[in-house]
């Protein structure tokens, strides 16, 4: 136990469960974004695997409690870190070099706080059926869930579709610096990885985005209705 306790109090031991915890919170986004994206299927694709979620019964909120512990660790080791690294940093210096960190590495704290709050947000109004209620009691013909039915009543709102749009924005943003620190951290760094993982990463986290969003964006311009 004190050797573990010593390994998470140290940089280097933080630093190993930021880069696993976001490991397995992006292959959850890639597995959620392939769900989704049965919308464009039509109804019966995304209902039946709605209702194959369903079936998973017990096992389902086992998932859904360890990406919650995850979340829950990602951020607070995140943070602890980064406060580390800002009571090391050297003060009294009149100009800050901030050239060497990109705008996505400065924002990692702020994007990540407020992917959360889009993460709560969403949770109360697809999961939960908070916003509305109604959603809880949408069924299609074989009595299923009606995912399909609810999407698109929930998107043909400009302000959940905007907020949703911004939010995985951030979310991309996130991944776009997030991608390079986890490789770094597991030492797949060197001169002839390092352009694959910096050009790969930006190019799989704006392909995120844009599978994310595409899902808004079609039922506003009714691509997707009813």
């Amino acid at each position: 136990m004190n050797s573990i306790s010593s390994y998470l109090s140290s940089s280097i031991g933080r630093k190993w469960i930021v880069a696993l915890t976001g490991l397995g919170l992006f292959g959850f986004v890639v597995g959620h974004l392939i769900g989704n994206l049965q919308v464009f299927l039509g109804p019966e694709p995304l209902n039946r695997y709605a209702l194959f979620l369903q079936s998973l019964g017990e096992l389902l909120w086992v998932i859904r409690l360890g990406l919650l512990a995850m979340v829950v660790a990602h951020i607070v080791f995140t943070i602890k870190l980064r406060m580390e690294n800002r009571a090391a940093r050297p003060v009294g210096y009149a100009v800050t070099n901030r050239r060497a960190a990109t705008f996505p590495a400065r924002m990692m704290t702020l994007s990540g706080l407020m992917v959360l709050c889009f993460i709560i947000f969403h949770l109360l109004h697809f999961t939960a059926h908070k916003i509305d209620p109604s959603f809880a009691h949408m069924t299609d013909a074989m009595g299923r869930h009606d995912v399909y039915r609810m999407l698109i009543l929930g998107f043909q709102s400009k302000a959940a579709s905007t907020f949703y749009i911004v939010a995985v924005g951030l979310l991309a943003m996130h991944l776009n610096h997030g991608i390079g620190s986890l490789f770094q951290t597991l030492g797949l760094n060197s001169a002839k990885l390092r352009p694959l993982w910096e050009k790969g990463g930006v190019a799989l986290s704006w392909l995120i985005f844009l599978g994310y969003a595409s899902i808004p964006v079609a039922v506003l311009t009714g691509v997707l209705k009813l």
